[in-house]
């Protein structure tokens, strides 16, 4: 391809020394490297049009990024140097906000936290919480279903997202942006888009959701003896709170320990520590007095049955957000650590700690120079079970086990029925494995759609699907 040519074709920046490339070519986990063309950062999506009319034409793969904080190299392209990186960032505009159909119509590179800005202004709530929500923008936000902490009440990126608007692989333009929240009218284009991680289209804007702000917002630091009492707690706190349970975390202590090792000012106020921990957040559009009430009611019946061995309820937003910020600091303390083997999985609830417990024995009898760093979305199945190793020197070979523990772990939650890939995608890095569990069928399908979509694989190669 000749970059004059893409030069002259859209409004923006072009990039192609490699030290201005640089930082759009290495993912967040510093795992994948690779090289490009050039990289583009469009100013509209007329002119992300533009550009992939221009690939389409010369046979140039276009690999999409949004904020660049992904897990499993879905935003990184190879190291051919063939590709375009198209990147998002200048999609910066919030194009409406409908307070009345409670909607908000964002393009792709609006960074999450400005969304959350922007409808507190006019009174409203966007629910997807993050710890990357800084710098993930909403496009790659939609591109991976990103979950977050607060699934179990309002669900992930597809639940909140009411409609899209798409580039497709031939530089077609899909205005998809309906505000609607009943639209039968066909095949559910968004839905395919949605989570396809850009190997289909690229999004470019969406409509999403948006909520009446709670009135009271509580958080409980609990301290549980396994996660079978921490299921059990989850159940008798769903009997008495129903949709008002907004979230359900879980930490091992070791989790914990990490960050209270690593990142200053990061301390769990317990009296009694244990194997376990629980945060507990309930919103609600009652006063607080009332909330309250009911929440150390629910604390005492959760002691009664020795689900809970000790815990406190939050008293101001300062510690709120101190607190939430023991849970979202893990990744960044395992970093810190050093080296691990991380993995995203989900399973149904009833067989959460059944998994937990074969998981943990099955690694601490074949690695026992392995630290378990487990925690996650207890509430809605979704555990990141990590490993890291116990001392520097072992360190080393450690990650030459990637392999054989991915599969022993992967296997586990195979066989509890559940998935390898919960909330962060497949990308490169889940690709192959995700073909194991994956029937038969269920590759022709996938491939179908791919072939029928973008028949000479020019949006994001080797993603999702070799």
């Amino acid at each position: 391809m000749q970059i004059d040519v893409l030069r002259q074709s859209f409004s923006g920046r072009l990039y192609t020394s490699a030290t201005d490339m640089e930082p759009f070519l290495t993912d967040w986990r510093k795992k994948w490297k690779g090289d490009a063309l050039a990289v583009v950062q469009p100013d509209t999506t007329e002119d992300v049009a533009a550009i992939v009319r221009l690939c389409h034409q010369q046979g140039v793969p276009v690999v999409p990024q949004g904020g660049n904080t992904g897990l499993s190299g879905g935003a990184t392209p190879d190291n051919s140097k063939s590709a375009i990186l198209l990147s998002l960032a200048r999609l910066k505009r919030i194009r409406s906000i409908d307070i009345e159909n409670n909607s908000l119509v964002a393009e792709a590179g609006v960074i999450l936290e400005e969304i959350h800005q922007a409808a507190s202004k006019v009174n409203r709530l966007f629910p997807l919480k993050l710890a990357s929500q800084g710098s993930c923008t909403i496009g790659g936000n939609l591109a991976t279903n990103a979950g977050g902490i607060q699934v179990l009440r309002y669900g992930n990126t597809r639940e909140l997202c009411l409609g899209v608007e798409v580039v497709t692989p031939e530089g077609e333009i899909w205005n998809g942006l309906c505000e609607l929240r009943k639209n039968n009218t066909g095949y559910s284009l968004r839905d395919l888009y949605i989570g396809s991680e850009g190997t289909l289209g690229i999004i470019t804007a969406a409509a999403i959701k948006l909520f009446p702000i709670p009135t009271t917002t509580l958080l409980g630091i609990l301290s549980v003896p396994t996660p079978e009492a921490a299921l059990h707690l989850l159940h008798l706190s769903q009997g008495n709170f129903g949709a008002e349970l907004t979230a359900f975390e879980i930490m091992s202590d070791f989790s914990v320990s990490l960050v209270e090792k690593n990142i200053p000012d990061r301390r769990l106020p317990l009296t009694e520590r244990g194997d376990w921990y629980v945060f507990l957040e309930i919103s609600s559009l009652y006063n607080e007095e009332q909330v309250r009430a009911a929440f150390e009611q629910l604390l005492e019946r959760g002691m009664e049955a020795e689900l809970i061995r000790d815990g406190l309820i939050c008293q101001n937003m300062s510690q709120f957000t101190k607190m939430w910020a023991i849970r979202e600091d893990i990744a960044e303390a395992q970093v810190i650590e050093g080296k691990s083997i991380k993995h995203d999985i989900s399973v149904p609830l009833s067989k959460i700690a059944a998994c937990i417990d074969a998981v943990t024995q099955q690694v601490e009898q074949r690695y026992p120079a392995l630290r378990q760093v487990v925690y996650g979305h207890i509430g809605d199945g979704n555990l990141h079970y990590n490993f890291c190793p116990a001392a520097s020197e072992y360190a080393a070979d450690f990650m030459q086990l990637e392999a054989e523990i991915n599969r022993q772990v992967h296997d586990i939650v195979d066989q509890c029925a559940g998935s390898i890939s919960a909330e962060h995608g497949l990308g490169v890095l889940r690709r192959d494995e995700a073909a194991r569990y994956k029937s038969a069928t269920e590759i022709k399908l996938m491939s179908a759609i791919k072939k029928a979509l973008d028949p000479h694989s020019m949006m994001n190669p080797g993603k999702v699907l070799r």
